[in-house]
């Protein structure tokens, strides 16, 4: 008797007909049955944002032989849920993947990814989530070497699963060949020079966000930045909790309260 696969919810922030997801869905064909649900169009930058006021619309694909590929007009949030609503109501993903994203999601990028928003939507519905991005902006980049990694890693978290609450943020540096898998965390950085003001013939001004990334502890070895500059795959346990409890005892004293145990 065969035994049964496991199911994995696939989407991203790039759209449904991104490169990035074509090679994540080649990469793991076999090891499970794939549901894809993914953006209509690009969505980056809407980390965990959802459409609370416009209705969506899913529609059929069938760009992807083999494979059920829906595209949905909302955020990447809106895809998982609406997959887990109305594309898997009787049977429960094993896992969620968002990914491969076209573009760096290490430090703060976490924050703003709408990779990682697909792998917290996952987590906050407890279930192992997993977030892959390569630092390759093109967005026709060769992906074809991430995949032992990819398969690697995607086969431990089905087998091991994660902690509640944990979801993986995986980064790929921009290089054909890897030193190995550096397990860190995420380095606190910022975004500097970010908007571009120009003015318009007809005489009114207008803004274009973009800006540069900044490390901001260059010489700390132990982060995704050091990780990927250095040649390495940069793994990052990223939390759904994001209580600060080493602050809550201070805090507590401070306002003259007794903090909250877990």
């Amino acid at each position: 008797m065969q035994e049964k696969k496991p199911l994995i919810l696939i989407s991203n922030d790039d759209g449904y007909h991104s490169g990035g997801l074509r090679y994540l869905v080649s990469f793991l064909a076999d090891m499970a049955d794939l549901l894809v649900c993914a953006p209509e169009a690009a969505r980056s930058g809407f980390s965990c944002a959802f459409s609370a006021t416009p209705p969506l619309y899913l529609k059929k694909r069938n760009t992807i032989e083999g494979v059920e590929l829906w595209s949905c007009t909302g955020t990447p949030v809106d895809c998982i849920k609406v997959a887990l609503d109305q594309l898997t109501p009787n049977r429960k993903p094993d896992l969620i993947i968002g990914g491969i994203n076209h573009g760096d999601n290490s430090s703060v990028n976490n924050h703003y990814s709408g990779t990682m928003g697909v792998a917290m939507e996952g987590c906050m519905k407890y279930i192992p989530s997993i977030a892959f991005s390569s630092c390759d902006y093109n967005p026709d980049a060769d992906l074809s070497h991430l995949r032992d990694y990819v398969r690697s890693i995607t086969a431990d978290v089905l087998a091991n699963g994660l902690p509640k609450g944990v979801c993986l943020n995986v980064n790929f540096p921009e290089t054909d060949t890897f030193k190995g898998i550096k397990v860190c965390r995420m380095a606190f950085g910022s975004w500097i020079n970010e908007v571009v003001k120009e003015t318009h013939p007809r005489g009114y001004d207008y803004y274009w966000m973009t800006g540069s990334y900044r490390n901001d502890e260059p010489d700390a070895t132990d982060t995704d930045r050091y990780a990927l500059d250095n040649g390495y795959i940069a793994v990052t346990p990223s939390l759904m909790d994001v209580t600060a409890y080493d602050t809550m005892e201070l805090l507590s004293k401070r306002l003259d309260i007794k903090p909250t145990t877990r």
